[in-house]
């Protein structure tokens, strides 16, 4: 048996975890996520889905605030005496001191074909960026961002209509046999990791809430693209009559209306037309300030909105 502490907080990394945990080649020892936080309209402390599926199985739970600062949790990581850490989005940078704790490697999964999209949000920039694909990688975790050598990889698809949540949830589906697989190869010494090439290096920085408001001055084709790559994480949105409508579906409409940018072109049984940078954006559902998801020809009637606001 392989022996594992699993670093790891948000939902995408719960598939990996629980197949480790009932796989027959992998002893997972402990769980290390982030400490619970305030959720909800109640600001009630919650916890990780991490940490909710170990407390069932009875595992035992780290929660640093910061783990490079905390030696007697690395005391207590250390009497493990695990073969690998695994990490999957868990949220804090590791020191060396962490690192030298395996008998091997600390193994991290990471949502891109590094080296494209090191950083935080690989998965959102794909699609934002108009990728036809991107994928996922076991890598050696190094103290540098996401630049240690690539152990396995695998490619993903991405469709003109796929969402940054569709992405999420196929990326959860993928990386366990992926994360299995890379260390079952590395202590079966079968599996070679290779360096990154450096030509290819381009970071996916967070967000700013600047790029979530829409440019209507832009192609129409960009705005599609923004709006299912921050598809509810954050959204994208646009100010009307003061209120904000964040925009969760949209489709892109052979047309051309020229100096028309920004301005609504025509509410029809399909949705809101909007004038843009080249062709037009069809507004499909949206989800105005202080309301639930609706269509946005629902929005548009509602107010009494017509063709050229």
């Amino acid at each position: 048996m392989i022996n594992v502490v699993f670093f790891g907080t948000p939902a995408i990394a719960l598939k990996s975890l629980e197949y480790l945990y009932n796989s027959d080649k992998i002893n997972v020892l402990a769980v290390v996520t982030q400490p619970d936080k305030p959720a909800g309209r109640g600001h009630k402390l919650s916890m990780s889905p991490i940490k909710q599926f170990a407390l069932e199985k009875g595992l035992p739970v780290f929660q640093p605030k910061s783990i490079r600062k905390e030696p007697e949790i690395q005391e207590e990581l250390k009497k493990l005496n695990p073969d690998f850490f695994v990490t999957f989005a868990f949220g804090q940078i590791l020191s060396q001191e962490v690192l030298d704790i395996p008998k091997y490697e600390t193994i991290n999964l990471h949502a891109s074909l590094l080296p494209k999209y090191r950083g935080a949000n690989p998965i959102q920039r794909a699609i934002i960026n108009g990728d036809k694909e991107t994928g996922i990688c076991t890598m050696i975790t190094e103290l540098g961002l996401d630049c240690g050598d690539v152990c396995m990889r695998e490619t993903i698809q991405i469709p003109d209509d796929m969402t940054c949540v569709d992405l999420f949830e196929e990326i959860s589906d993928k990386s366990p046999e992926l994360i299995e697989q890379t260390l079952a190869g590395l202590v079966a010494g079968n599996l070679k990791p290779e360096k990154q090439c450096e030509n290819g290096v381009c970071m996916a920085n967070k967000l700013t809430k600047d790029e979530t408001l829409i440019d209507w001055s832009k192609p129409a084709r960009e705005i599609h693209n923004l709006v299912r790559g921050i598809y509810k994480f954050p959204s994208a949105y646009f100010v009307y009559n003061n209120k904000i409508i964040k925009v969760l579906e949209t489709r892109v409409v052979k047309d051309a209306y020229q100096n028309n940018c920004g301005k609504i072109i025509e509410v029809c049984k399909e949705g809101v037309k909007m004038g843009c940078g080249d062709d037009c954006i069809l507004l499909v559902k949206v989800k105005p300030e202080g309301k639930g998801e609706m269509y946005a020809r629902d929005w548009a009637n509602g107010l009494q909105i017509k063709g050229g606001k």
